[in-house]
């Protein structure tokens, strides 16, 4: 709770929701392409690998996506395809991702992004107790979801064969 009211910019915000809301990793919060939301569809689509997933959004993260896409045209002449950018990489000709350090330090004081996306799902496990849930919900991998389960739930799983 709050986490939003101590990111100052709408690039700090947009980044909370994704990682503490959607559980993204920086890697593909970095990539997000300028293509990727819909924000008619409330949606917002990214690459994993040859795949595509699409995050539907909800009204919170809409909102902020929205900002994001409002402010990010100060910018007006980037051609960048990336939809986070900086002051520096949105006029970049070689069109770079933000960085992570502009993503971590867009964040409020404190607070990492594997620390939210491992927060946030953590809290899922927690919740639901189902593998299956979070390898849909978050794009992880069986092994991943079940130590997740199993730090939520030590109970449940502790006479399972190692």
């Amino acid at each position: 709770m709050g986490l939003l009211d101590e990111a100052t910019t709408p690039l700090g915000r947009l980044v909370v929701a994704l990682a503490a809301i959607h559980a993204l990793p920086g890697k593909e919060i970095q990539t997000l392409h300028t293509s990727g939301p819909d924000l008619s569809r409330g949606t917002l689509e990214m690459r994993r690998g040859l795949l595509r997933h699409t995050l539907y959004l909800e009204e919170l993260t809409h909102q902020l996506a929205a900002d994001w896409t409002a402010y990010r045209r100060r910018w007006p002449a980037s051609s960048n395809p990336h939809l986070l950018v900086s002051q520096k990489s949105a006029v970049d000709p070689d069109h770079p991702a933000v960085s992570i350090g502009t993503l971590r330090g867009a964040l409020p004081r404190g607070l990492t992004l594997s620390g939210l996306r491992q927060d946030r799902i953590l809290n899922e496990a927690s919740l639901s107790g189902d593998p299956f849930r979070l390898m849909r919900l978050f794009g992880i991998t069986e092994k991943t979801a079940m130590h997740y389960v199993t730090a939520a739930h030590p109970e449940r799983t502790a006479k399972l064969p190692r």
